[in-house]
């Protein structure tokens, strides 16, 4: 079985949206603007790359990545690997061409029998609706997780709040950073 992880920049308080710079959130590029940058405390990002060998997305977060990514030398070994969208809406016609071989998936039992194929890991980028599902589901094995000190309020949220029994959480990685970031690897007991 494939393992699927989940990656997020957050803030202490677990909000997720718009790290980047993305419209529309008022806090919108809270990751650079707001802690200072230090090149080491990002390393997970460049294993993240070496280790994946297929993306994960949901509509809006490949509508965002898709335009960018493909031309950004930091994520071009993102280019060659198999791009999968789970998107009820989303068409053929409206994957872009230079990004490598895209597949839309149409639910969640197709992302349970894609963890099932021949394969290594599985990446997941921001894609707040679909990580919780994919939590709710129990289709998560493990998280990345780059926490900033910040507390944002309002924001899209990487965990759902879904009432559901315990889940424990198994950390497998850490450390804290002289900006004030923690990196938290965790892997999801079952």
């Amino acid at each position: 079985m494939r393992t699927l992880i989940s990656t997020a920049f957050i803030s202490l308080d677990g909000v997720m949206e718009a790290p980047g710079g993305e419209p529309g959130y008022r806090n919108s590029g809270w990751t650079f603007k707001e802690v200072e940058f230090l090149p080491e405390a990002f390393d997970i990002k460049g294993r993240e790359q070496e280790e994946s060998t297929a993306m994960l997305m949901g509509r809006a977060s490949y509508e965002a990545f898709s335009p960018v990514w493909p031309d950004m030398e930091e994520f071009a070994h993102y280019k060659t690997l198999p791009k999968y969208v789970v998107s009820t809406t989303l068409t053929d016609d409206r994957l872009v061409s230079n990004w490598g071989e895209t597949t839309i998936l149409r639910d969640l039992d197709e992302v349970a029998a894609l963890k099932e194929t021949e394969g290594g890991p599985i990446i997941v980028h921001g894609s707040a609706a679909l990580n919780h599902g994919l939590a709710d589901a129990g289709l998560i094995d493990r998280y990345h997780l780059l926490v900033f000190p910040l507390l944002l309020g309002a924001g899209k949220r990487l965990f759902p709040t879904t009432d559901k029994d315990t889940q424990k959480l198994k950390l497998v990685e850490h450390a804290a950073y002289a900006n004030g970031l923690q990196l938290n690897v965790l892997d999801v007991v079952r």
